[in-house]
């Protein structure tokens, strides 16, 4: 009767254990489903530390889909705008009132001298569609306890960084940091979530901080001053003459 009710009591934990677990592409397509924007209104705030000597710089921002519209409000670069089409970016430059197509080697650059390089800002897609998926431990990060998953990209798929390893809090399914590297191994980049918000019922990073580990000395702030998501966008606000 004691070994019956041991194998029992044993079934029922490996039920419940089985029940229970979730898988890296599980996390991942709920983090998805909180920070993949279909659309949305931005405005927002980069600040640039280089040496402990601050920029501060503002743009409003309309995206939809791989189509994105940004617009630098602040007094230096009011009217410096990139559009984004697929994976084309131009830029404006408002004083030269010329149009410049980047590609290549450029897009690797920081953008507006930030530690986000164009890239970085030009990802649109979803991460389940890019990479293969692994939780690799189980760890707290500031308290917050956090699957430690490992993202290796899919052979053929177009991204920035080789492999990625992100803390992703397991309550609220919201990226808490991310390192990212190169295929050689060397970390590249490390981005922080330094704060969020629930917003129209989805967790949001409002407030990140990217670092890239090749420059001596810099970071650079994300800070979501507001947001709106699924807003009524313009016919045309994605055109090349939307630019001038």
């Amino acid at each position: 009767m004691k070994k019956i009710i041991f194998l029992l009591i044993l079934i029922l934990i490996t039920f419940n254990t089985a029940i229970s677990a979730i898988t890296a592409e599980e996390v991942i397509m709920q983090r998805d489903e909180n920070e993949y924007v279909k659309s949305a209104r931005v405005e927002a705030t980069m600040i640039i530390n280089n040496s402990g000597r601050e920029l501060e710089k503002k743009m409003i921002s309309l995206s939809e889909g791989d189509k994105a519209l940004i617009e630098f409000t602040n007094p230096m670069d009011r009217g410096t705008k990139y559009l984004k089409r697929e994976d084309n970016l131009w830029m404006f430059f408002p004083d030269a009132e010329d149009v410049v197509k980047l590609s290549g080697h450029m897009l690797e650059q920081g953008m507006m001298g930030s530690d986000f390089s164009y890239q970085d800002m030009m990802e649109s897609e979803k991460l389940i569609d890019l990479y293969n998926f692994e939780i690799i431990a189980e760890e707290k990060y500031h308290d917050r306890p956090c699957y430690m998953i490992e993202a290796i990209k899919e052979e053929g798929a177009e991204v920035s960084y080789y492999r990625r390893v992100s803390w992703i809090d397991k309550e609220r399914f919201i990226g808490l940091k991310e390192e990212m590297y190169a295929e050689s191994g060397k970390l590249l980049k490390e981005i922080v979530v330094e704060e969020t918000k629930k917003i129209e019922g989805r967790w949001y990073p409002i407030r990140t901080v990217m670092e890239n580990m090749l420059r001596k000395d810099t970071w650079t702030a994300f800070i979501i001053d507001s947001i709106e998501f699924n807003p009524d966008i313009p016919e045309g606000t994605f055109s090349l003459e939307s630019l001038q």
